[in-house]
C-alpha cells in the first residue's frame, strides 16, 4: 500500500505542471486560462496559433496575465521548420546551411537574433537546435535540420546556437537525444531503430549533446527511437537507462528533459498516449510535449488523470512526479528572471539571416553557360513534406525570380511524369529546375534528366541535402529551403 505525503491537490498541480500542451486558435482559450490557474506551467505554440508577431505578442501577454512565470514553447528551428513565419518562410537559414558555412560566430549571431525575436513575442522556450548528426543522408525526417554529418562540426555549431539563443533568455531545447540522424524511419509514423556500437554512439551521436550540455542548454528533448545497444526494449523517451542512466548520471545533465511529441506514432501507436506519458515521466522525462495533433482540453485532463492515477497505484513514484514538476517550475523561474533583466546580447541584426543564406550558397558552372537575363520558367519539383516541416510554408525561388525577372512563370510538379509535364509547361522558355533532396526521389532525378536533355542551358537549384552530382548549365546548392535561401538562390541564378 502506498502512503502519500502530499494531498490530491498537490498531485494534480504536479501532473499539470509537467504537461506542455498545445491549443487551437490565435487567442488564449478559456480552458487554458483555467488550467494555468490550477497549476499548468507551460503551453506550446504551433503554426496554427501564429498570424504575425504582434498577434503572438498579444497572445502571450494574455496568457501571462494568468501566470507570470509561464513557459511558452515553440518549435522554431528556422530554416525549413518554422512556426513564427509558417506562412511566409523563415528569415533565417536552417542548420544545414549554417553548417555548410561553418562559422560558429555566424551561427551564434543567427541564433541570437532568432532569440531576440522570440523573446520580443513572449516566447521563452524553443524546441531547438537539432543536434542530430546526419549520418544517414536518406533520413526522411532530419536532413537539412542537421548541421551536417561531421560530429565535430555539429558539436561546435550546436554549442554556438545554444549560447546565441539563450543570450536573450530563450531556453534552448537541444534535440533529439540520443541522436536521430541515422534513422531511415520517420518517428512521426513508426518507431525507428538505430543499430550501432557503443563507440560510434559516444564518438558520433553523443558528441553534440555533450557540447550542448557544456554550453549550458536549459533543456534537452528526447527521441522516439530504439537504440538496442542502450536499451533493447524501450525507445529513448521511455527508457530509464537512457534518460536517467546515460543523460543524467553519465553525461551529468541537470536541466529539463522534454519529450518529443507524445502523440507521434512511435509512442502513441505502440504504447498508447496515456501509458506512454506515465512511462516517460517514470523514465526520467520532466515535461510532456503534446499538442501538435491533439490540442484540446480533454487531452490535458486525460493525461493529468493518467499521471495522478499512476501515482496512486504505485506505478509512478510520487517523488519522481514532484521532481519533474519542480524542474519545470525552475526553468520557468529562470526565464522569468531573464525577462526582467536587461539584455546584454547586443543590438538587433535583422539582415543576419540573409547574410548567412548568401554565404551558404554553392554554385557549380558548366563551361560557357549563357547568363540568365530574360524571363524563365521555374519548375519546382515538390516531394511530400514530412510532418516536422509541414505543408503550409512556401519554398523555392519562383516568387523571387518573378520579382527580379518580370514575365517569369512558375509551376509545381511531382510524380513519374513530372519532367515531361514541366517541359510542356515551359513552352520553349529556359528552365530553372528546383529540387529538394534529389537523391531521395528517383522520379525527381528522372525529371532533371528530361529537362537537361531537352535544354542543356537548364539551371538546377537544389534546396535539400546536396548528395547528387551537380548538373545543368548552372547548379546552385542552398542547403535548405528557407525564404532567405530562396532569395539567395535567385540572386545566384542571375549572377550565374
Amino acid at each position: 500500500m502506498t502512503t502519500f505525503t502530499t494531498g490530491a491537490g498537490t498531485l494534480t498541480r504536479d501532473a499539470l505542471a509537467v504537461l506542455q500542451p498545445g491549443f487551437t486558435g490565435t487567442t488564449a482559450p478559456d480552458w487554458v486560462r483555467r488550467r494555468l490557474a490550477e497549476g499548468l506551467v507551460s503551453v506550446a505554440l504551433f503554426g496554427r496559433n501564429v498570424a504575425d508577431p504582434e498577434q503572438v505578442t498579444a497572445l502571450t501577454a494574455a496568457l501571462r496575465a494568468e501566470r507570470d512565470d509561464l513557459l511558452v514553447a515553440i518549435d522554431e528551428e528556422a530554416g525549413d521548420v518554422t512556426r513564427l513565419e509558417v506562412r511566409t518562410g523563415s528569415s533565417f537559414p536552417g542548420n544545414h546551411a549554417l553548417g555548410a558555412v561553418d562559422d560558429p560566430a555566424l551561427t551564434r549571431r543567427v541564433a541570437r537574433e532568432l532569440g531576440r525575436r522570440l523573446a520580443a513575442c513572449g516566447v521563452n522556450l524553443n524546441w531547438a537546435p537539432s543536434a542530430d548528426v546526419n549520418a544517414n543522408p536518406d533520413n526522411p525526417v532530419i536532413g537539412v535540420r542537421s548541421f551536417g554529418r561531421d560530429p565535430a562540426l555539429v558539436a561546435r555549431h550546436t554549442a554556438a546556437y545554444v549560447e546565441g539563443l539563450q543570450s536573450h533568455g530563450v531556453a534552448a531545447c537541444t534535440k533529439h537525444f540520443p541522436g536521430h540522424g541515422d534513422t531511415s524511419v520517420d518517428s512521426h509514423h513508426a518507431l525507428p531503430q538505430i543499430d550501432l556500437d557503443v563507440t560510434t554512439l559516444h564518438e558520433r551521436e553523443l558528441r553534440p549533446f555533450r557540447a550542448a550540455i557544456e554550453a549550458g542548454t536549459r533543456a534537452v528533448m528526447t527521441a522516439h527511437i530504439r537504440v538496442p545497444v542502450l536499451d533493447p526494449d524501450r525507445p529513448a523517451t521511455l527508457s530509464p537507462r537512457i534518460l536517467t542512466g546515460l543523460l543524467r548520471d553519465e553525461l551529468g545533465y541537470d536541466g529539463l528533459i522534454v519529450t518529443d511529441g507524445m502523440e507521434m506514432g512511435a509512442v502513441a501507436g505502440t504504447y498508447g498516449l496515456e501509458h506512454g506519458v506515465v512511462l516517460a515521466i517514470a523514465a526520467g522525462a520532466d515535461a510532456i510535449c503534446v499538442g501538435g495533433g491533439l490540442a484540446d482540453e480533454d487531452t490535458v485532463l486525460r493525461l493529468q488523470d493518467a499521471l495522478v492515477t499512476a501515482v496512486r497505484s504505485g506505478e509512478l513514484p510520487e517523488e519522481r512526479l514532484a521532481d519533474a514538476a519542480a524542474r519545470v517550475r525552475s526553468l520557468a523561474a529562470w526565464t522569468t528572471g531573464m525577462r526582467h533583466s536587461p539584455s546584454a546580447a547586443g543590438d538587433p541584426a535583422p539582415e543576419i539571416g540573409l547574410t548567412a543564406a548568401r554565404r551558404a550558397v554553392t554554385v557549380t558552372r558548366a563551361a560557357g553557360p549563357a547568363p540568365v537575363t530574360a524571363p524563365v520558367y521555374v519548375a519546382t519539383f515538390s516531394p511530400a513534406p514530412n510532418i516536422a516541416v509541414g505543408d503550409e510554408t512556401p519554398w523555392g525561388v519562383g516568387a523571387e525570380l518573378e520579382r527580379l525577372l518580370p514575365g517569369t512563370a512558375t509551376g509545381h510538379f511531382t510524380g513519374p511524369d513530372a519532367g515531361t509535364e514541366a517541359l510542356r509547361a515551359a513552352g520553349g522558355r529556359r528552365v530553372v529546375a528546383v529540387v529538394r533532396d534529389e537523391h531521395r526521389h528517383p522520379w525527381m532525378g528522372a525529371a532533371l534528366d528530361t529537362l537537361i536533355a531537352a535544354g542543356p542551358d537548364t539551371v538546377v537549384v537544389e534546396m535539400g541535402v546536396p548528395q547528387s552530382t551537380p548538373r545543368g548549365a548552372v547548379h546552385i546548392t542552398t542547403h535548405g529551403a528557407a525564404r532567405v535561401c530562396g532569395v539567395a538562390a535567385a540572386e545566384a541564378v542571375l549572377a550565374g
